[in-house]
């Protein structure tokens, strides 16, 4: 039960903390360029490799820890930085094909499915 309270609290946390770094970004700077989701995700790209570190090799985070700041948090700011640390957790193992090949398929066919979205919702 504290795994799922933890979850939520993390979510909900990281969900607020998005919107509203996005928009002070935005309020800075405007919206000819998406600066705030380019913050976002490259906060959530540093807090999560922090994290990381932090909980798998100084051991400084317990499990419901890393599940509040890493999964529930992070999670929510942006899976942007879980996509960056999968494909880091790749290259460090040595596997940089599958690295590349994570790369790729996330950002050619997630780019193609939001295409395809867009299509059907016109069609619709």
């Amino acid at each position: 039960m504290v795994k799922w309270f933890n979850l939520a609290l993390g979510g909900i946390t990281g969900t607020f903390a998005r919107y509203i770094l996005a928009g002070l970004v935005y309020e800075v700077f405007g919206t000819a360029f998406p600066y705030g989701t380019l913050i976002v995700n490259l906060t959530g790209c540093f807090l999560i490799g922090f994290l990381a570190v932090i909980s798998e090799e100084k051991f400084l985070l317990g499990p419901h820890a890393r599940i509040l700041l890493m999964i529930g948090f992070c999670g929510a700011f942006t899976t942007f930085s879980t996509f960056m640390l999968e494909t880091g957790n790749f290259i460090r193992a040595g596997d940089s094909l599958r690295a590349f090949l994570n790369v790729l398929a996330s950002v050619a066919a997630g780019f193609l499915l939001f295409r395809l979205g867009i299509l059907l919702g016109e069609a619709i």
